[in-house]
């Protein structure tokens, strides 16, 4: 499965908020994969001086990815293919 990198510009949000999109990818993710739609929420990273938040999941298509999001209703600008250089 491929890392894709989804790009959200979320302006005025509170870490509660962010909290809870977060609870909602996961929870989603977990959703789909139990539905035979493996999906894997691995991390995000927010830039609160630019309102901008990147999340990275795997998954087979980015299209699983955007399905995730739309059904979680979390907004995003972008899902593009990526790569996790995490040690």
């Amino acid at each position: 499965m491929a890392v894709y990198m989804v790009d959200r510009s979320l302006p005025g949000i509170t870490m509660d908020q962010l909290a809870a999109a977060q609870k909602a990818a996961i929870d989603t993710a977990k959703q789909f994969t139990a539905e035979g739609k493996p999906v894997r929420y691995i991390r995000s990273t927010f830039v609160p001086s630019e309102s901008r938040c990147m999340c990275l999941f795997e998954a087979r298509s980015p299209e699983a990815v955007k399905e995730l999001n739309d059904q979680a209703k979390i907004p995003y600008t972008r899902v593009v293919e990526a790569a996790d250089l995490t040690p």
